[in-house]
């Protein structure tokens, strides 16, 4: 959480970063919606791609988290079937 307890949704920081995007200066969107420089400097950097044409670091760790559950998921299927051939195997 902020300093001040402010969070902001998602739908919130992408807005504002298509206003900095469409040529509105950070100062400016600092002054008019109360949020630190810093912070929009953030959320600019979070939906920067990696690399030209890529996908943002936001983007890269949610692929992670996914990648990771679906690697998760996969070990507890494979365990899952290993156990339900060999209850085939003894019948």
């Amino acid at each position: 959480m902020s300093k001040n307890g402010k969070r902001y949704n998602d739908e919130f920081k992408e807005q504002i970063v298509k206003l900095h995007e469409m040529g509105k200066k950070v100062h400016e969107l600092s002054s008019e919606y109360g949020i630190s420089r810093v912070t929009i400097y953030k959320w600019i950097k979070e939906t920067k791609p990696l690399v030209e044409g890529g996908i943002s670091k936001k983007e890269y760790e949610k692929m992670q988290k996914e990648l990771q559950q679906l690697r998760m998921e996969n070990e507890i299927l494979k365990k899952a079937t290993a156990i339900f051939a060999r209850k085939q195997q003894e019948r």
